[in-house]
């Protein structure tokens, strides 16, 4: 069974950082492009960042020099540094598990819940 496990959700005040992780199992880990999507009330899901199994990292534009994205192959977890926050990125945050064989798999998370407000 896939489980993907979002934590690290939480209220902070603009400026501040947060970290998320996400704990896989049921999928070999090593070989899934691991990806972060949000969504803000009211909105459609929006992707945030992707790694790739070699480590290559793209960011949305929005959140680029201020997110990092980085992923620990030995237990099988995917993260998201935040850094200065700001009130738009309120969002539920979701982990996304994808890898094309022969035909395309892809898991998500339940999402945790990030609100940036002073």
């Amino acid at each position: 069974q896939v489980q993907l496990v979002e934590s690290g959700g939480d209220l902070v005040q603009p400026g501040g950082s947060l970290r998320l992780s996400c704990a896989a199992s049921g999928i070999m880990f090593t070989i899934y492009t691991m990806g972060w999507y949000r969504q803000a009330p009211g909105k459609q899901r929006e992707w945030v960042s992707t790694i790739t199994m070699g480590g290559t990292a793209t960011y949305a534009e929005s959140v680029t020099g201020r997110f990092t994205i980085s992923r620990d192959n030995a237990n099988n977890t995917l993260y998201l540094q935040m850094n200065s926050l700001k009130p738009e990125d309120t969002a539920v945050y979701y982990c996304n598990a994808a890898v094309k064989i022969t035909t395309l798999r892809s898991y998500w998370g339940q999402g945790t819940q990030v609100t940036v407000s002073s």
